[in-house]
């Protein structure tokens, strides 16, 4: 039990942690703006497009509820107790997703442009009696066949 104490001491003191929790509260203040940005933003002009189309009250009623009739919102068919299949707001999460999804990946981007590249790992190598390229895992030269060292 000592033991998987310090390691969960050791654990904690990396660093790793407390950038994972700050990317944490970050990513959740980020999906607000997101959400608020798909729904006050996005969202009605591409409804305006579409016809007037509001993707809030988009949904099919699955069982009426108390309150028998046509629903003419979400908010009343819930209200009612009916069950409802909400593809208008399955369709803004989906938006929602997409631009996280773009942010994350410029982000990522843009950090792996910071950081030098890695070299490629030689594939090759020069033959020391005729000077050609040859496998790197080769053991005799194709062009000349001296025998090469390992």
């Amino acid at each position: 039990m000592k033991n998987f104490i310090n390691d969960f001491k050791t654990f904690l003191r990396r660093g790793n942690v407390i950038d994972l929790a700050i990317a944490f509260v970050i990513g959740g203040a980020f999906s607000a703006i997101v959400t608020s940005l798909v729904g006050n933003v996005i969202m009605p002009p591409i409804g305006l497009i579409l016809n007037k189309v509001d993707f809030s009250n988009l949904f099919i009623v699955l069982h009426k509820g108390k309150v028998p009739g046509p629903y003419l919102t979400l908010a009343a068919a819930k209200n009612a107790g009916a069950v409802t299949l909400n593809y208008g707001l399955f369709v803004t999460s989906i938006i929602s997703f997409l631009i996280v999804a773009l942010v994350v990946f410029m982000f990522v981007r843009a950090i792996n442009r910071l950081y030098p590249s890695k070299p490629e790992a030689p594939i090759s190598k020069t033959c020391p009696f005729c000077a050609m390229e040859i496998p790197l895992a080769a053991s005799r030269c194709p062009n000349c066949t001296s025998q090469l060292g390992q």
